[in-house]
């Protein structure tokens, strides 16, 4: 019975994981018919679920926590089937002033029919709401009138605010072209609903019941006598500035300080003009700064001094061969790019990018590419929307230099702001900085009189330019890397010391307290300097939070940073336990502050999509997280069991009270972790369908959380899998068990896509 389990478990995991890939090659509407939808997938399930009862009543387990987690694994399996067999969707087009009963069925695409609606709908307004003075969308909102035989209502259908009407359910979904049309997205599913929400409702009770049970495998664990012995409490701790010709071709500091003041519609987002000035500045050269030059003085050197500029090597160039190209040695000024015979160097090279050619000289070539196309962008002042103008309506625009103004704009403003650049520019070229400081000075007094409701408060300014003055990922990995490497090596050289004392049966009482006088100076030091490095963090996510509005939560950089936190919080609180905890906290946090760093992630600070704008996503992301952190720290278990067994060749019963304490701190976080993973996985499903009507769709950042989850449910089978009972092979599996999360994080963010793709 045990082995027909495990043949169907690691069947549904391969199955599951096969799919993902297979998806990415042949579509999602392939795998939903040919393997998510399939009855031999389905049976799979029913299988499963079949034995795994058959092998419970066999065990006779009578203990009811332990009963309701598995009957709520069945009940979600249950609601699962009743939705694939009795659910349906659709889509309603609606026309305003337009009576419709009718809407699209779409549950098969290849054989969609026309069906009727028990009741009318009329839709009478239709608006896309927009964040004050952009063009970033806040809401999608529909104004319908609903007619139920002699009853009519008026309702309000937008993202994340559905309308309910005999157990059918419309959701905002898109709208038409020109304004005057909308699409709601139809669901019914009136038996697998409710079935899988009772199962979702056991499943949160027992797996926080799990927790606090006085007879449940975790609170046995903090009774264990490796907790009071203290086993494991042997921790721990333990570029040059060069002269350049573009410095005389830029505006004194201040005067560039003045122009980073200035707020500017940015990424649909109304920030101040020293954000757009970092961000150019890193694209192009790779840096926040370049030459000793703040981001404002570079961005103000390409816009007043371009001739001057253009000679500069400060534009990054990624690849060999591109360089061997263009005859530089990683960094390029923008002349590099031209010559009198073949113009355009790399044209050609754009030109067959476009046809398909990707290999890497063609994407280095469109790297570059987009570089210079910031540069010609900013030279003919499209970017620079720094002149608000708010009408009559109070709705607000903020314009460029080089836009064309509509004549809708009273004739002073318009005047003000065609020229003022061209007037100040004058003045830049004469050399006449207060001149230059009158004109910002004005400039910003003018976008406070006519930014309208646009405009940010001042502690949002503030808390923006804190933010951009401190590089927090950076600093901070630099830290916890370095703090963890050198815990690591004291805690390493501590116990194997340790353990040739214990085993020659040598005491020397006056050396004993000695060492451990410098341990407790050793875990406080560190103590502080992670507890500082929290705060810190803590401060960069909180103004993420005031700069933007909402919780940093909306990609994958914040989740990094959130991750991070999580760790460094999690080893402070556990740390008077298990001191080796602070190493790993440094590590690990460490490493994730270093992926974003390094990484692709983007941290420009942007509005989230309207769609995301949920508070269910907030604690979904946030509890999700506190998983993987946890989760992370069973890998780092597993590591350095791996690491004590090989310095340690032959068996000995330090190495094994070591090794069982180990899997004792491993399996602290485990049960937490699964806690967690499970609740963070089904919140997310209630909240995709109350956003969008379907709350399980095989996306394949959900199966992999599934994978996740139902991997690292084996190591808490210790009754069940004789395997996890033995300390060496529970660490192995687990550090085999993390490449689950890498891929489920990383792999399908950057490999698989999908609709997570943007977290």
């Amino acid at each position: 019975m045990r082995r027909i389990l495990a043949f169907l478990y690691i069947v549904l995991l391969v199955v599951m994981g096969a799919a993902t890939i297979l998806e990415k090659m042949e579509g999602t509407e392939y795998t939903r018919s040919h393997i998510y939808g399939s009855w031999w997938f389905v049976l799979l399930w029913a299988l499963l679920a079949a034995f795994g009862i058959i092998w419970l009543v066999k065990r006779k387990v009578r203990r009811w926590p332990v009963v309701i987690l598995h009957a709520s694994l069945v009940l979600i399996l249950l609601g699962a089937l009743l939705t694939h067999l009795t659910a349906h969707k659709g889509m309603v087009h609606l026309r305003i002033g337009q009576q419709t009963n009718q809407y699209i069925k779409t549950d098969d695409p290849h054989q969609m029919a026309e069906e009727t609606l028990p009741f009318t709908l009329q839709l009478d307004t239709f608006m896309v709401m927009f964040h004050d003075g952009t063009a970033a969308a806040a809401d999608y909102i529909s104004v319908v009138t609903l007619t139920d035989g002699d009853e009519m209502r008026h309702d309000t259908i937008s993202m994340n605010n559905i309308l309910r009407e005999h157990n059918i359910r419309l959701y905002q979904s898109s709208y038409d072209d020109d304004g005057r049309g909308s699409i709601l997205a139809l669901n019914t599913d009136p038996w697998g609903v409710p079935v899988t929400y009772i199962g979702y409702a056991l499943l949160f009770f027992s797996l926080i019941y799990m927790l606090i049970d006085p007879k449940g495998a975790f609170r046995q664990l903090l009774r264990h006598p490796a907790l009071k012995r203290g086993v494991l409490g042997l921790l721990l701790i333990m570029g040059n500035v060069t002269s350049s010709e573009a410095a005389s071709s830029t505006l004194p500091s201040s005067t560039a300080d003045k122009f980073g003041r200035l707020l500017i519609n940015y990424n649909d987002r109304i920030c101040p003009l020293q954000t757009y000035a970092i961000d150019f500045t890193k694209k192009l050269t790779g840096r926040k700064s370049y030459q000793g030059l703040t981001a404002e003085q570079v961005l103000t050197g390409w816009l007043f001094y371009y001739e001057q500029w253009c000679a500069e090597p400060c534009i990054k160039v990624k690849g060999g061969e591109l360089n061997h190209r263009l005859g530089t040695d990683g960094y390029a000024s923008l002349n590099d790019f031209f010559d009198s015979t073949t113009g355009y160097k790399i044209g050609p090279l754009i030109q067959e990018y476009y046809q398909g050619n990707n290999d890497a000289l063609h994407q280095q070539a469109n790297k570059a590419d987009e570089k210079l196309q910031l540069i010609m962008t900013l030279r003919q002042g499209a970017t620079l929307r720094v002149l608000p103008y708010t009408d009559e309506r109070g709705k607000t625009v903020w314009y460029s230099p080089a836009d064309s103004i509509p004549d809708t704009v009273e004739a002073e403003h318009k005047k003000y702001i065609t020229e003022v650049f061209s007037l100040m520019y004058q003045d830049v070229l004469a050399g006449h900085d207060e001149r230059v400081n009158v004109f910002l000075d004005k400039m910003l007094i003018y976008q406070q009189q006519n930014g309208g409701n646009s405009l940010p408060s001042k502690t949002r300014v503030n808390a923006e330019r804190l933010y951009n003055a401190i590089p927090f990922a950076t600093i901070l990995f630099m830290v916890c890397l370095t703090m963890g490497f050198l815990t690591l090596g004291y805690f390493m050289l501590r116990l194997t010391r340790t353990g040739k004392s214990k085993l020659q049966n040598r005491h020397d009482e006056s050396a004993s307290q000695k060492q451990q006088t410098s341990y407790k100076w050793v875990l406080h030091f560190s103590f502080a300097i992670m507890l500082l490095a929290f705060l810190a963090l803590t401060l960069c996510l909180a103004l993420r939070w005031v700069i933007r509005g909402t919780v940093p939560m909306g990609n994958g950089y914040e989740t990094m940073l959130l991750m991070a936190w999580l760790i460094m919080l999690v080893s402070m609180l556990t740390c008077r336990w298990f001191s080796i905890v602070i190493t790993f906290g440094f590590l690990l946090s460490g490493f994730f502050l270093l992926v974003a760093h390094i990484s692709n992630m983007d941290p420009q600070i942007t509005h989230l999509m309207p769609v995301l704008q949920s508070p269910l996503l907030s604690i979904h992301v946030s509890v999700i997280m506190t998983a993987y952190a946890l989760l992370a720290l069973t890998f780092l278990c597993g590591v350095v069991a791996v690491i004590l067994r090989f310095m340690n060749r032959r068996q000995n019963d330090l190495l094994q009270e070591q090794l069982e304490s180990l899997s004792v701190l491993s399996r602290l976080f485990l049960y937490p972790a699964l806690t967690t993973l499970g609740l963070g996985i089904f919140i997310g499903a209630i909240w995709a369908n109350i956003s969008w009507g379907e709350y399980w769709s095989w996306d394949p950042k959900e199966t992999w959380a599934l994978i996740t989850f139902m991997i690292y449910a084996v190591a808490a089978h210790r009754q069940s899998v004789p395997a996890m009972r033995r300390p060496m092979s529970y660490h192995v599996y687990m550090i085999f068990a993390f490449l689950s999360i890498l891929m489920t994080y990383f792999g399908v963010n950057y490999l698989l896509g999908g609709m997570h793709s943007y977290a």
